[in-house]
């Protein structure tokens, strides 16, 4: 009976440590497009011109879309480079200033790491906003690149204690721009890598521990 009861217990140990090895949910997005997108790595990018989807979407105001008729030789070595498709460059979700892109990600809570991806189709470093995430400004006075130039920035371990992974793309006169109407090409949002703890040798510890504690 002793042995069953020990035996009870290391398994119940092995169930909590094996949610640390599952893969948690990624979250893609590209913009100024409704249908869903799979790049050259397997990877599903959803079309940002939807809201209330299961996965999340634009909230408040359905953003606009533009084209980005083409990119520089560049701009598509430096998206390969970063490992990206270069058709998550050719198109744009944005709002007219003052209005804001809002977009939303049903993440639930945890730690995630955050990259905004942009194509410039028309104001060459002349347009400027912040870039919020969970209400933080994590990017004040952002102007874009070049026309027809890309950018790629990566914000790691966003909190989410919500439930949702909240975006806010605002105009800012204060970057001294001309062009304030916020924009993005696409938007991914992974989980934060963390040491996951190996089950086995989690059971070997507790094992030996439980092992000592009957001696």
């Amino acid at each position: 009976m002793r042995l069953f009861s020990t035996l009870t217990i290391v398994f119940f140990l092995a169930m909590f440590a094996l949610p640390t090895l599952l893969p948690a949910e990624e979250f893609r997005v590209w913009g100024g497009k409704t249908d869903d997108f799979t790049d050259s790595k397997g990877r599903v990018w959803n079309g940002a011109q939807q809201e209330n989807q299961s996965w999340g979407g634009w909230i408040e105001l359905a953003p606009r879309t533009a084209e980005v008729k083409e990119l520089t030789a560049d701009a598509q070595a430096q998206a390969e480079a970063a490992g990206y498709d270069v058709d998550l460059f050719y198109a744009v979700s944005w709002a007219q200033f003052p209005a804001t892109v809002k977009y939303q990600f049903k993440t639930g809570d945890g730690v995630f790491d955050v990259t905004y991806l942009v194509g410039e189709h028309w104001s060459p470093n002349n347009r400027g906003f912040d870039i919020f995430i969970e209400e933080e400004n994590v990017e004040p006075l952002y102007v874009t690149p070049g026309r027809h130039e890309i950018d790629i920035k990566t914000y790691p371990g966003i909190q989410v204690s919500d439930g949702t992974l909240d975006f806010d793309f605002a105009g800012n006169a204060e970057t001294g721009a001309g062009d304030l109407n916020a924009m993005f090409s696409a938007l991914e949002v992974v989980p934060a890598v963390s040491t996951a703890v190996d089950p086995k040798a989690k059971l070997t510890t507790t094992w030996g521990a439980l092992k000592d504690n009957r001696q």
